[in-house]
């Protein structure tokens, strides 16, 4: 087949561009008139030409063969109109989505792409140079996961929160997200504890060195091996490997992953208009986190699961906690956060004073005195005790504090 000279493509890829930006409204008709070089007669000839056979029309039929690329000019008006009034800050492979599910329009990515930019709609990012080789994701899922907090204006209000993701590196699964307040030690215990109990064991974690991940002694500095924070030692218990970053670059996946959500969750939460974490978390839950995997998720190089079921043996509350000893008061209490807990009676002991207990602060406030495999009593937050343990699955309260 034919093909156009260069100078020919050149000559339709700028009279679409500026048709498109009078079309978008960024221009008047007589501006791109005078932009052409014709006369504003002329330009409606074009625009008809347009209309009714597409790119296809923009070409000269002097030039050779016409154009085998066709889009009528009505589907390319709904199209940009639609982002300009409903999606503008979209990117456009979301947008390209959302005009395939929500609107029928199926057409080209790449279409879609530079009828934006033509437009004026959206900006060209330049390419950033590869400065190094990609590391080969691991074969078997639940060989390596990661964690990762992203700071942004997730609910359109001004106020920054943040995002914690955790995720496969295998397959670029999302297992689990949550809008809070901060990234801290509570949070990722809660996302790592709902994985561990729906999936079972995985090999490794692999984060940066925030204060809540590992200590070092100073920022930047090397990780100490020997003195771990809450939630390595919780991990580490389930015989999971704390695995830290180095840079940003050596994270790539994870920080890729927070780009692409900073594109996407606000744009979908502005159009529902959720403006609270409770509203938004429960959109993530049961919409977003589907929709991304549905995107976003490719198979494993291999088949089969590194996961491993949680042994019987194993008690998820006192591993996803924040454990503290103390030393029994003499009247069988013990001092902890400004509360004063009164440890009753018990057939192991007549009494606990000077003996070593190890306190257990579960994620959702309550607390639990433990002495060895015994526990000695069950508080609420507040240090009110219970006769019994508490009947409530702990699960559910800190999937109600995560929210």
């Amino acid at each position: 087949m034919d093909i156009y000279p260069p100078k020919a493509m050149e000559r339709a890829m700028k009279f679409q561009e500026i048709i498109l930006r009078a079309m978008s409204g960024q221009i008047l008709w007589f501006e791109a008139a005078d932009i052409l070089g014709i006369s504003p007669r002329q330009l409606r000839r074009w625009k008809t030409r347009y209309e009714h056979q597409g790119y296809d029309g923009l070409f000269d039929r002097r030039r050779r063969s016409p154009s085998p690329r066709r889009v009528p000019l009505a589907t390319a008006e709904k199209i940009l109109h639609l982002y300009r009034e409903k999606y503008f800050d979209f990117n456009a492979r979301h947008f390209c989505e959302k005009l395939r599910m929500e609107h029928n329009i199926k057409i080209s990515y790449n279409w879609v792409r530079l009828a934006l930019q033509g437009a004026g709609l959206m900006q060209a990012k330049p390419r950033g140079s590869i400065h190094r080789l990609r590391r080969p994701r691991k074969p078997l899922v639940g060989m390596m996961l990661h964690i990762d907090g992203s700071p942004h204006d997730w609910l359109g209000t001004g106020d920054l929160c943040d995002l914690v993701s955790l995720s496969d590196d295998a397959n670029n699964e999302v297992y689990g997200m949550a809008l809070v307040q901060e990234e801290d030690s509570a949070s990722c215990m809660a996302l790592i504890r709902e994985l561990v109990e729906k999936k079972g064991i995985f090999c490794s974690l692999y984060s940066d060195r925030a204060s809540h991940f590992f200590k070092t002694k100073r920022a930047g500095d090397d990780v100490l091996k020997d003195h771990d924070t809450q939630l390595a030692r919780a991990i580490k218990e389930l015989g999971i490997q704390p695995i830290p970053s180095y840079s940003p670059q050596a994270r790539g996946r994870s920080e890729r992953l927070n780009q692409t959500h900073q594109g996407r969750l606000p744009q979908e939460l502005r159009l529902r208009g959720i403006k609270t974490l409770p509203a938004a978390n429960q959109f993530i839950k049961t919409k977003y986190l589907k929709q991304h995997n549905k995107s976003f998720k490719r198979p494993a190089e291999k088949t089969g699961s590194a996961f491993l079921p949680v042994p019987s043996s194993i008690d998820l509350d006192k591993v996803f906690c924040f454990k503290h000893e103390r030393v029994v008061n003499n009247d069988n209490t013990i001092s902890f956060n400004h509360r004063i807990l009164q440890i009753g009676p018990s057939p192991l002991r007549v009494s606990f004073a000077k003996c070593k207990v190890i306190v257990y602060e579960h994620l959702d406030g309550s607390v639990t005195i433990g002495f060895g495999l015994h526990a000695l009593g069950y508080y609420s937050p507040k240090g009110v005790p219970y006769h019994t343990q508490k009947p409530i699955s702990k699960n559910k309260k800190i999937l109600l504090k995560i929210s």
